[in-house]
C-alpha cells in the first residue's frame, strides 16, 4: 500500500483515523490539508455524528461534515468484530499515525490497543484522545468538550463579573485538544525519524480534553501556588493589561488593546484626552488594570460619538492597535481575507460549488490544498479494500454481506 501523492509538507505521511466527532477529526483534518493521506474509519451502520449536524443544505448534506471530513478517504469497518480487527491491523501495518478517541479500555477490549498496534507496526505513533486521559480515577468516565470546558477552569473565567460562568460558542476544548494532538504527533514523528539520528520507534500519546485547555492559562498555576490567586471573570477586559476591551461605536463595536505604555499614550492622544496619561489612576499598566472601569468609560465616551470606521481611522493614524467586530458576512467581504485567499472555492459532487476555509498557516514552498470536502459514508471502501488491500470481488462482497464493512 502506498499513500497517494498530495501537495503539502506532509505528503507521504499515512494516518489511520479511528476517531469520531471533533477532537481527533479536526487534528486529522489539519494534517490532511497539508498532504497527509487520511483514511478515516466509521462504523458500517452509523456514520460519524457530525454528518447529522446543522447547517444542512437542500440536499440534506451537513456543512459541518463537509468541512470536518475534507481531504479524508472514508471507509466503513466494524472494529468490534474479529474480522474487522484483522482488517484494521492490516491498515495499521504501514501507517505512520493512528488516531482514536474511544473511552479508555475500548481499543484494548477490541484487540487494538497499543500492544496490538505495535505488534504489527513498531514505528506507529498512536494518538489517544479521551475526556480525562488514559489514567487516573476519572479516566473511565465519558467526557465531552463541554465537561472539559467546565473542569479546565475556562467556564469559570469566562463571562462578566456579575454573570454566571459561560461556555464558549464553539467546541473549544475539542478544537484545542486537536491542536495539541496534532503537534504531539509531529513531535513523535520527529523523534522517531530525525531527532538524535531517529529512534525508529513509535510511541503512545495520551491527550485529554481537559489539560490542553487548562494549559492555556499560563501563569495561573504559579499564581495559585504562590499567592492563592484564583482568576475571576472580567468580561472583555484582560486581567493583566489595560486598556483592552470591546468598545461601542455609533454604528457597532470595535476592539482595542493598548498593552504597553507607549501605545496607551498614543491612544490618549488620539481620543483628545492627553490628561489620561498624567492621571495617577492610569500612570502605568498595574494602575490601569486596577482602574479599568473609569478608563474604559473615558475611551467609550469618545468611540460612541464616531462610527467604527471613523474611530478606527483616527486611532490607526496614531499607530494604535484596533479593529472592528466582524460576523461571517463581514469576513467574506473583508479585503484582508480576500488578499490572502483565506477562503477557497471547491467543487463538491453532492452540493456543487461552495466556499470553505483555505489551509492555514501558509507555506511558501509546500502549501496545503483542499482537494475535496467531506465524502460519503464508506465512499472509499473499494479504493482502500480492493485497490490497496487487494481484496477479491468475493472477499469484498462477503464483508459487505456480513456487515463488517
Amino acid at each position: 500500500m502506498t499513500a497517494r501523492e498530495r501537495t503539502g509538507p506532509l505528503d507521504g505521511l499515512r494516518v489511520i483515523d479511528m476517531s469520531g466527532m471533533i477532537s481527533g477529526a479536526f487534528a486529522t483534518t489539519m494534517m490532511g490539508d497539508f498532504g497527509a493521506d487520511i483514511v478515516m474509519i466509521e462504523h458500517p451502520e452509523n456514520g460519524d455524528p457530525i454528518r447529522e449536524w446543522p447547517q444542512k443544505t437542500e440536499e440534506g448534506e451537513s456543512l459541518a461534515w463537509k468541512s470536518l471530513g475534507r481531504n479524508k478517504r472514508c471507509i466503513t469497518l466494524d472494529l468490534g468484530s474479529e474480522r474487522g480487527r484483522e482488517i484494521a491491523l492490516l491498515l495499521i501495518e504501514d501507517a505512520d499515525v493512528v488516531f482514536e478517541n474511544f473511552r479508555p479500555g475500548t481499543m484494548e477490549r477490541w484487540g487494538l490497543g497499543p500492544d496490538d498496534v505495535h505488534a504489527v507496526n513498531e514505528e506507529a505513533i498512536m494518538v489517544r484522545l479521551s475526556g480525562y486521559g488514559q489514567t487516573g480515577p476519572k479516566s473511565q468516565k465519558p467526557g465531552f468538550g463541554t465537561i472539559a470546558e467546565g473542569i479546565s477552569g475556562w467556564a469559570h473565567a469566562n463571562g462578566f463579573p456579575d454573570s454566571e460562568p459561560l461556555l464558549p460558542p464553539i467546541s473549544l476544548a475539542d478544537l484545542t485538544a486537536a491542536q495539541f494532538a496534532m503537534q504531539a504527533a509531529m513531535m513523535a514523528i520527529f523523534e522517531r525519524d530525525v531527532g538524535r539520528g531517529g529512534s525508529g520507534e513509535g510511541q503512545v500519546i495520551d491527550v485529554s480534553l481537559i489539560e490542553p485547555l487548562w494549559r492555556l492559562f499560563f501563569g495561573e498555576v504559579e499564581a495559585y501556588d504562590r499567592m492563592d490567586h484564583v482568576r475571576e471573570r472580567t468580561g472583555n477586559q484582560h486581567p493583566s493589561t489595560a486598556p483592552r476591551n470591546i468598545y461601542e461605536t455609533a454604528d457597532g463595536y470595535m476592539t482595542m488593546s493598548a498593552s504597553n505604555q507607549k501605545i496607551f499614550e498614543r491612544v490618549a492622544e488620539a481620543i483628545d484626552k492627553p490628561e489620561l496619561v498624567e492621571d495617577p489612576r492610569f500612570e502605568d499598566n498595574e494602575a490601569r488594570v486596577e482602574n479599568n472601569e473609569p478608563l474604559n468609560a473615558a475611551i467609550e465616551e469618545w468611540t460612541e460619538r464616531r462610527t467604527t470606521a471613523e474611530a478606527t481611522e483616527i486611532l490607526e493614524a496614531h499607530d494604535a492597535i484596533v479593529g472592528p467586530v466582524y460576523d461571517m458576512a463581514d469576513i467574506f467581504s473583508d479585503e484582508q481575507f480576500q488578499a490572502r485567499d483565506s477562503i477557497v472555492e471547491v467543487e463538491d459532487p453532492d452540493i456543487g460549488s461552495i466556499k470553505t476555509f483555505a489551509p492555514i498557516p501558509k507555506f511558501s514552498r509546500t502549501p496545503g490544498a483542499v482537494e475535496f470536502l467531506g465524502p460519503g459514508h464508506g465512499e472509499h471502501n473499494e479504493d482502500v479494500y480492493r485497490g490497496e488491500l487487494g481484496m477479491t470481488d468475493e472477499e469484498y462482497s462477503e464483508l459487505e454481506e456480513e456487515g463488517i464493512i
